[in-house]
This record gives C-alpha cells, sequence and structure tokens, in this order.
C-alpha cells in the first residue's frame, strides 16, 4: 500500500528513489546526511520538475566519475586516496573501451589480411588500410604486453601478501576466461581462411589468432540459412567466446579498481593508456579510410557489418580517450 502523499514515508520513498540515480559508492558516503536534506526539500516543495532533473544529472556525473569518465565533484576530490582511486577507474575504463575497439577492430583487420594473403589489393584504400592497421595490431600487442605485465605482477604480490576474496576471485575468472580464448583461437585457428594463400603481409599465425577469436563479429548472424552450414562446434565458439572476453575485461577492470597500485606505476600506466588512444586513433583512420571508399569487388569489399564496426570502434575511442584524461586528470599531469 502506497503512503498517502506528502506524508513522511511518502517523501521518504520518494528520496530513496531519487538516490538511485547515484552509484553505490556515492550513497553509502553520503546517503545519510543527503538523504536528511532531500525529504525536508520534498516535505516543502512535494511537486519539483526542477529539482528531480538536478538530481538526475547529479547522478549521472557521479556515475560518469565513479567509471573514471568525469572529474570528481569537489568534495569528493578531497578524500583520501580519491584521485588514486579516479585514476584507476580511468584506466579500468580505458581498458574496457580498448576491449571493445579492439573486438571489432580483430574483425576488419582479419578480413583485410585475408585478402592479402590470397592477393594484393587492387586499391591503394585498401593497401594503406591493410599496412596501417597490421601496424597498429602489432603496436597493440606491445603496448598490452607493457601494461599487463607490471600490472599482473603488483595483484600477485598484493594477493600473496594479504589474501583477499576481492582480488582472489576476479584474478581466477581473469585466468579461466584468458585461457579459454587462448585455446581456443588455437583450435579454430587452424580453418583460418587464409591458409594456403602465398601472399600473406603478417604471420599467418598471427593473423588466423585474431581471426578465430573475434569470429562472432560476423554478418552470418543475420543470415541464419547460412549459418547453419557452420559446424556445431564453430557455432558454440562464436557463442562462448565473447562471453569469455566480456569475463576477461570485466575480471580485469575490477583487480585494477581493486589493486592499490602504487604512484609509479599508475603514471606509468596512464601513460601507455595515452599512447594506446594515439594508435587507436591511426587503426580507425585507416579502417575509416578503407569503409568510406567501399573497398573493391573481392575479398577486400567491406560492407554494412564493417561500418557498423567502425561506428562502434569511433564510440569505443571517443570513451577511451576520455578514460585516459581522466586517468592523468587524477594524477596530476592531464596537461602535460
Amino acid at each position: 500500500m502506497n503512503a498517502a502523499p506528502g506524508t513522511p514515508r511518502e517523501a521518504t520513498d520518494r528520496a530513496a528513489r531519487l538516490l538511485r540515480w547515484y552509484p553505490a559508492a556515492w550513497r553509502i558516503r553520503y546517503d545519510e546526511e543527503f538523504t536528511e536534506l532531500l525529504i525536508a526539500d520534498i516535505r516543502e516543495r512535494p511537486r519539483s520538475a526542477a529539482r528531480t532533473l538536478d538530481i538526475a544529472r547529479g547522478g549521472i556525473v557521479a556515475r560518469l566519475a565513479d567509471a573514471g569518465l568525469a572529474g570528481l565533484p569537489v568534495r569528493a576530490a578531497t578524500a583520501p586516496g580519491a584521485r588514486d582511486r579516479q585514476a584507476r577507474a580511468g584506466l579500468a575504463s580505458l581498458g574496457c573501451a580498448a576491449a571493445v575497439f579492439l573486438g571489432f577492430g580483430a574483425a576488419l583487420w582479419s578480413q583485410l589480411t585475408i585478402g592479402w594473403q590470397w592477393a594484393a589489393p587492387a586499391s591503394g584504400t585498401a593497401t594503406v588500410a591493410t599496412v596501417v592497421t597490421s601496424a597498429a595490431m602489432l603496436a597493440f600487442l606491445a603496448l598490452g604486453a607493457a601494461a599487463a605485465l607490471p600490472a599482473a605482477c603488483a595483484v600477485a604480490v598484493q594477493a600473496v601478501r594479504r589474501p583477499r576474496r576481492a582480488l582472489t576471485v576476479p584474478a581466477a575468472l581473469l585466468i579461466t576466461a584468458t585461457t579459454l580464448l587462448f585455446v581456443g583461437g588455437r583450435h579454430f585457428g587452424n580453418g583460418w581462411p587464409g591458409t594456403g594463400g602465398h601472399r600473406g603481409l603478417v604471420p599467418g599465425g598471427l593473423a588466423a589468432f585474431e581471426w578465430a577469436t573475434s569470429l562472432s563479429v560476423s554478418a552470418y548472424w543475420a543470415h541464419p540459412g547460412a549459418l547453419a552450414a557452420f559446424p556445431a562446434a564453430e557455432l558454440a565458439w562464436m557463442a562462448v567466446s565473447p562471453i569469455a572476453l566480456a569475463c576477461a575485461v570485466a575480471a580485469a577492470a575490477t583487480l585494477v579498481r581493486r589493486t592499490e597500485f602504487s604512484p609509479r606505476l599508475l603514471a606509468f600506466e596512464a601513460r601507455l593508456g595515452t599512447v594506446a588512444c594515439a594508435v587507436m586513433a591511426v587503426f580507425l583512420a585507416g579502417c575509416s579510410c578503407w569503409v568510406a571508399t567501399g573497398g573493391q569487388r573481392s575479398l577486400f569489399h567491406a560492407g554494412l557489418i564493417d561500418v557498423a564496426g567502425v561506428t562502434i570502434m569511433a564510440l569505443a575511442f571517443g570513451i577511451a580517450q576520455r578514460a585516459a584524461r581522466t586517468a592523468r586528470l587524477g594524477l596530476g599531469f592531464a596537461g602535460r
């Protein structure tokens, strides 16, 4: 039974509903005092669209800050360790955005490398796109290794010194999901369409692995008849691999947010993130140039799935840039 309008209970219930705009961490810290002020305002002004809009705006900003995509509120920025938490949140969001970018980028890149495996492209845009994206992909691998190794060491040290479920559970999930992706990528990479070609621009094993791990990004989902002709094991991998990738990314982001990294390591990771954004820009430019011109009537043809992929990559790139800036801001060198 709903409380009567204007009663203290109704004001309390409405305040609780409005506070759901804010993330849980914010509510834990400020819930009591903010709730009292909000209840008093609701009893004084039972209906106020301006108040609702203001709380919604503040809640969205707080959620963006909690995700590392916006600066901390002035009040929260003075809390102990707030800047480090902001930097870790920014790096976690940057990693998630980069994973989405690479997931779709790998699908586009594998299409180009498959085409080159059989014959060099006839158009200049396809040639440039293949060379640029291949160089950028190798740069991504180097940056990923440089970022992951010290972070993994820091997580391992803290997990050994202070065993905590908050670290061991996501670490176990990350190891399991990553192992599944690696084993599955190696297994299904044996069926890479480029096998048998002779004009490969990049090592066949690397291209095959990228193709297998991004196999789920396919226009075949819109053609059930053609999809039904795929082997059952490959269909299962197309369904499982994106779930495994999402689990790995979520686990890695959780570890980054929960691990106490040293200021020096955070600064190192933030600078790598800035470089990664630059590489993403290069990769996106190469793909956009190819897709905008439509490719050519061959394996290098750019279709609707490629247009959708570039669109998603552009959105992920924008989020990554924002997250990288927030991480730098938290560390105090946003202008460097």
